[in-house]
């Protein structure tokens, strides 16, 4: 079993698996940035490493200062959370390398997955359904362009290593591609320290339903559901409210799939994670289209930032199950033992001003509190006190609930949203709950883009 994990994370996810670990009886070690050194996984972690100035690629995205710091506090195993070196295949080749177990699946499997368009391929050649795209990795605007004229437009320019919504642009027509495309590659550098992009075509109005995997390493691939007679009807997440392509609000299970369509996609996610030889916890992401017709988008080969809404309906607990595999333990729950129950909702909480074009808003926290009660969780890393800093992402907590049915469930966030206070710093609390409120989201209405329309109406 692991003894001593090493976080190579910052913000609520960091403390998110400095929990779990404690729960597990697994000691911790936190690194930091200059910029994070009040930060409160430094303070709940056993032990506290400095890995460099406040920009992430001097720390956060220091591979060799990271390494240092596991092999120096004599970690066994890395956790990366989400974003930064998460889905860095090279990260996790060196980790193998240093004989540290990465927290995740193995690097062969991150290249061939974390790699968009090698993902697609893979999908293709597997059978399962994929957005029609190029099937070469784009370097220069001359090189998309030509990808763009064969494919036809709209099309939507993508990094190919990465997620979370960050260097994706979308162009109309050929007079956008340039612009769209530079912008992309620009914003891909600066995330993820690599410029290698891909084109595929546009889907209008799709909504974004992902499947959430969990694979050991004795062949049991399992997507987290429950089963009806023959036919396993999968658990999703719904991420369809999105702006910017960044997901706002993310809820499981996705109101408008039948258990006959779930079955379907659960089906090609589990045949995804099965042509990718995976291990550990994974993603399937796929745009479903206005006609019940479902395209493989990409594969997140990490833990997800709104995995608490599967946690809340299959009483999983997604972290510590990534570390059991990565010990080499098998699965501790069966395909038959998952039952969906209830609804559960994320809303994403983040330092930045709506009113004013969404711009950031670091500064310090005056005073602060988050509610709490049955089904209600909170998932943060600021404190009353707190100065959130410049250099990283706007999210600063998660609020997640749970009930019998949607319907309960908006009501306990909106009621949940109403006794935030952040004081301070200006949120997006009141433009969370101005969405439960819009009448398309209460009846299920809505898809990728929804929040366009909805400021449109304005």
């Amino acid at each position: 079993m692991i003894k001593k994990v090493l976080i190579a994370n910052r913000g609520e996810i960091a403390v998110r698996i400095i929990r779990a670990c404690r729960e597990m009886g697994i000691e911790t070690v936190a690194v930091y940035s200059e910029a994070d050194k009040e930060a409160l996984h430094t303070q709940l972690a056993d032990e506290a490493v400095c890995i460099g100035p406040a920009p992430s690629a001097q720390s956060y995205l220091s591979m060799e200062n990271i390494l240092s710091a596991t092999l120096t506090s004599g970690a066994d195993a890395i956790h990366p959370g989400f974003g930064f070196l998460s889905e860095n295949s090279r990260f996790a080749e060196l980790c193998e390398q240093c004989n540290i177990t990465f927290i995740g699946p193995p690097s062969t499997v991150i290249a061939s997955l974390g790699n968009k368009q090698a993902a697609k391929n893979t999908m293709a050649n597997a059978g399962v359904p994929i957005i029609p795209g190029g099937k070469n990795p784009i370097y220069t605007v001359e090189e998309g362009m030509k990808e763009a004229e064969t494919i036809g437009y709209p099309v939507i320019i993508k990094a190919a290593l990465g997620g979370g919504g960050k260097g994706m642009r979308v162009a109309d027509t050929p007079a956008d591609f340039e612009e769209s495309f530079r912008t992309a590659q620009k914003e891909t550098q600066m995330a993820f320290g690599d410029s290698t992009m891909y084109v595929e075509h546009f889907v209008r109005h799709p909504r974004h339903i992902e499947f959430q995997i969990m694979a050991d390493k004795f062949g049991n691939v399992i997507h987290l559901g429950e089963r009806h007679g023959n036919v396993v009807a999968l658990g999703e997440r719904d991420c369809s409210v999105q702006r910017n392509h960044q997901k706002m609000i993310e809820e499981s299970p996705c109101e408008v799939i039948s258990d006959e369509l779930r079955a379907r996609m659960g089906e090609a996610a589990v045949k995804a994670a099965k042509a990718a030889g995976y291990e550990n916890a994974g993603t399937i992401e796929f745009l479903l289209d206005k006609e019940g017709r479902f395209y493989f988008m990409e594969m997140n080969t990490r833990i997800q930032v709104e995995h608490p809404v599967t946690e809340w309906v299959t009483g999983v607990d997604l972290v510590k199950e990534q570390i059991r595999i990565a010990s080499g333990l098998p699965l501790s729950c069966k395909q038959e033992d998952i039952q969906l129950t209830g609804h559960a909702i994320e809303c994403r909480i983040n330092a930045e001003n709506p009113s004013k074009g969404f711009r950031p808003s670091p500064g310090t926290i005056t005073d602060m509190y988050f509610p709490g009660g049955k089904g209600i969780r909170i998932d943060s890393a600021v404190y009353s006190g707190y100065t959130i800093p410049p250099y990283y992402d706007s999210m600063i907590a998660k609020v997640i609930v749970w009930a019998k049915n949607r319907t309960e469930a908006i009501r306990k966030m909106q009621s949940a949203l109403g006794e935030v206070i952040i004081e301070g710093i200006d949120t997006n609390v009141d433009y969370q709950y101005e969405i439960l409120d819009h009448p398309d989201f209460q009846s299920g209405n809505t898809d990728v883009e929804f929040i366009e329309r909805m400021e449109a109406d304005k």
